[in-house]
């Protein structure tokens, strides 16, 4: 025989008071409701142990305590950190997450938003590709909420969360030439997309090299694809001046190079210097351990979460910026040089 559930109108005869008494009350409507009466209402949905239908109540709020979060790479070590502390920050919060990895693919990217607007997402958290502009120029201009996270969008007015980029290769290149090392290259993934952080990743290391007045040479800079970017390094070592020391633009491109380091008994710390941007999991028990620029994924990810629920609260809106997070570096075995005076 069926269990029967427990309805609205069991609700209300227990706490004796009508159905639309407690639909106020499950709708947070208490500007009118006695304490008395609202205590009454809360042990009896306890005691009847109801469960309110989360959909019906949606369709009547226009909300549906959702929020989608799309990311351009969820392989990215970065990304991952991220995404849990955006969840754990939104469940705080009582709102669901649906999360989707766009592989850097724009048309995979839009997919997934019309998919979310179709599910009647609340706001979206968006790690953006390279395309999609006038889609989120829409959503933006008709002022529903979405923030931005790791990357902007050229010529939109949104909130976004990202890191300081400039500053983490500023790092990199200061704590190399301290331990001794001066011809630094850099390797990032391909700025054949334009994507924010690698062009300014590149920038920093020309305006760092620029301020310890080092030469910028333009052969110890390698963006490309991962599928290739194996041959970029072997041609940087095939160089009649090879480069001391590398900085690794992100975990991807690091996991390249310490491939081609071990297939070509390239010894870390000791034959080359390297440090890499994002501390990844692996970073303290790899030999020897990896020196690493930390971003503050919890801080950015809680951050982003803040300024789309400002969104839903805020009367007043406020001009959306760039909000930007300072990187530390984590020094390890894999920047050290022998002899180096410190």
């Amino acid at each position: 025989m069926p269990i029967k559930k427990t309805t609205i109108s069991d609700v209300a005869k227990h706490a004796q008071v009508s159905k639309s008494t407690v639909s106020q009350y499950l709708n947070e409507r208490f500007e009118y409701m006695r304490e008395e009466t609202r205590k009454r209402i809360e042990k009896a949905i306890k005691e009847l142990n109801y469960q309110p239908n989360n959909v019906a109540r949606s369709l009547k709020l226009k909300s549906t305590a959702t929020i989608g979060v799309i990311v351009a790479n969820i392989l990215h070590s970065y990304s991952t950190q991220v995404i849990r502390a955006i969840e754990d920050t939104l469940n705080e919060n009582e709102f669901s997450t649906i999360i989707c990895n766009a592989d850097d693919d724009p048309e995979k990217e839009k997919k997934y938003i019309e998919t979310l607007l179709a599910r009647q997402v609340d706001g979206l958290i968006v790690f953006p590709t390279s395309g999609n502009q006038e889609l989120y120029k829409r959503l933006i201009d008709s002022n529903f909420p979405i923030v931005f996270v790791d990357r902007y969008v050229s010529d939109l007015n949104a909130d976004a969360v990202m890191l300081d980029n400039e500053k983490a290769i500023h790092l990199a290149v200061e704590h190399l030439l301290t331990n001794g090392y001066e011809d630094i290259a850099v390797l990032t993934t391909s700025l054949e997309n334009a994507v924010v952080p690698r062009l300014e990743r590149i920038q920093g290391y020309r305006s760092a090299m620029d301020r310890f007045k080092l030469p910028i040479r333009e052969d110890y800079i390698k963006s490309m694809d991962l599928s290739v970017m194996k041959d970029g390094i072997a041609e940087l070592f095939q160089l009649e001046k090879p480069p001391q020391a590398i900085v690794s633009g992100n975990d991807l491109t690091l996991m390249e190079f310490l491939k081609y380091a071990a297939e070509h008994n390239v010894k870390i710390g000791t034959d080359v210097g390297l440090v890499t941007i994002d501390e990844v999991p692996y970073a303290s028990v790899h030999n020897p351990p990896l020196t690493t620029i930390a971003q503050p994924t919890f801080e950015m990810g809680e951050k982003a979460v803040e300024l789309l629920l400002h969104k839903f609260d805020s009367i007043k809106k406020n001009d959306p910026k760039i909000y930007r997070f300072d990187p530390s570096i984590i020094a390890r075995k894999s920047s050290e040089k022998a002899g180096a005076q410190l």
